[in-house]
């Protein structure tokens, strides 16, 4: 649904962005490229369906580089989740440097940010709930939410 109206997004607290990707450097090695490419979508499925893990919505792009933005409760559910030995999070990383390693042929990056109120500010016109709209609250983006430096101080 596309909401015609100034939107921002608020979250209660703290919590965590969490930007995570890969950039495919040798796409003739598909054979190294596709269990790269399949464990972040095994994972997003395991955490969905255990809410109590933290993560509370995701984006995600794909091109060359492709980028996947995370919206948790907390950096401590974030670090929990890729640590714990029951989660499907350290196999895919073991196979990773198993089969790839620092061969060249992918590349695996992260982000993460800690945030919380005060610390960002958001704007949605014409746009579905999307991003920290998603994993948030979005509210009308008038009076004291009117502008980016306004809500900043709210």
């Amino acid at each position: 649904m596309i909401h015609n109206q100034r939107l921002t997004a608020k979250l209660d607290g703290e919590f965590a962005v969490f930007m995570i990707g890969m950039r495919i450097n040798q796409p003739w090695k598909i054979h190294k490229l596709i269990p790269v490419f399949r464990a972040m979508p095994r994972m997003l499925n395991e955490l969905y369906a255990n809410p109590e893990l933290g993560l509370l919505s995701h984006e995600m792009w794909f091109s060359r580089t492709l980028i996947l933005i995370q919206y948790w409760r907390s950096i401590d559910q974030l670090i929990d989740y890729a640590q714990r030995r029951d989660s499907l999070h350290l196999p895919a990383w073991q196979a990773f440097n198993k089969a790839v390693g620092t061969d060249g042929t992918v590349g695996i990056w992260h982000e993460t940010y800690k945030a919380g109120p005060g610390s960002y500010e958001n704007i949605y016109v014409n746009m579905p709930a999307f991003g920290l709209g998603r994993a948030g609250q979005l509210i009308e983006a008038k009076g004291s939410l009117k502008s980016a430096a306004a809500r900043f101080n709210t």
